[in-house]
């Protein structure tokens, strides 16, 4: 435990720093994200292996960071084209390749997991590269990365404390419905400080407390099906944790697991609801 919030405590002002700063050509938060997303990537594809997987790893590293790359270049310069392009070459290079070279008569399990962690590190964690470089991107993804953190933080406090009735016990023996519930309260909570104190900061926010209250509601029901996911990856493969680089969490996919699908869906909102 004492771990865990010394990590924190350098943790969240460094990734503040990269969440907020620019260079001359884009945003410090994309090297964050490419590294993220590399790691990410190759946490998942050691879990894949340990499954009997047998994924392409090095290709699914080097177009995980392309969809990190595209995320930005769609967004800055419009070049539409490139995100499909990538999608079409990740689903086709696997599978020529495994035709020619087949892993031992496992050549659509290692396609389908190869093709798996690009799109959940690359295609996805790509949104908050893209949120980003929206009008006010900044605050958006302050907004949806810290109410996914107190989303974690609510429920395993409230999980430790007052857990009793196992969520999912086949693949989390340890997470509670209480536990979930506390998280859940508190990604809402955290969505309407966030929002409060963006405002008092001059740095409001284009959405109406009821918008709020129902994206606290989204980040709160997919930062838990996200921990869960990475959950069941690791009950598939027999560890605990996805690897030990950040002290007290375990590895990058333990970390941020519950960020992939919150960056979707604030960004999915914000395009297409709040412009």
């Amino acid at each position: 435990m004492r771990q865990r919030i010394i990590t924190a405590l350098w943790g969240v002002p460094f990734l503040l720093a990269f969440i907020w700063f620019d260079t001359s050509w884009f945003p410090l938060l994309i090297f964050l994200i490419a590294a993220f997303a590399a790691l990410g990537a190759l946490e998942f594809y050691r879990l894949a292996a340990l499954s009997r997987g047998q994924p392409l790893t090095l290709f699914g590293i080097i177009w995980t960071l392309l969809f990190v790359a595209s995320a930005h270049l769609d967004a800055t310069y419009e070049v539409d084209y490139l995100a499909p392009s990538l999608l079409g070459s990740a689903v086709a290079l696997p599978l020529i390749w495994l035709f020619f070279v087949p892993p031992r008569g496992r050549a659509f399990v290692s396609w389908a997991w190869t093709l798996a962690g690009i799109l959940y590190m690359g295609w996805m964690l790509g949104h908050y590269v893209a949120l980003r470089e929206l009008d006010q991107g900044k605050e958006w993804v302050i907004f949806a990365v810290f109410s996914t953190f107190a989303c974690d933080t609510g429920a395993f406090f409230t999980g430790r404390v007052w857990g009793r009735r196992p969520l999912a016990p086949t693949i989390s023996p340890g997470k509670t419905w209480e536990g979930a519930i506390g998280g859940f309260i508190a990604a809402l909570a955290a969505a309407l400080i966030l929002y409060t104190l963006l405002d008092v900061a001059g740095l409001s926010l284009p959405i109406s407390s009821a918008q709020t209250i129902l994206l606290g509601c989204f980040i709160g029901l997919l930062a838990q099906l996200g921990d869960l996911l990475e959950s069941l990856l690791k009950r598939r493969a027999g560890v605990k944790d996805s690897g030990s680089l950040i002290p007290g969490h375990g590895g990058i996919l333990d970390r941020i697991d519950s960020l992939v699908f919150t960056g979707v869906i604030v960004y999915y909102y914000v395009i297409w609801v709040v412009d």
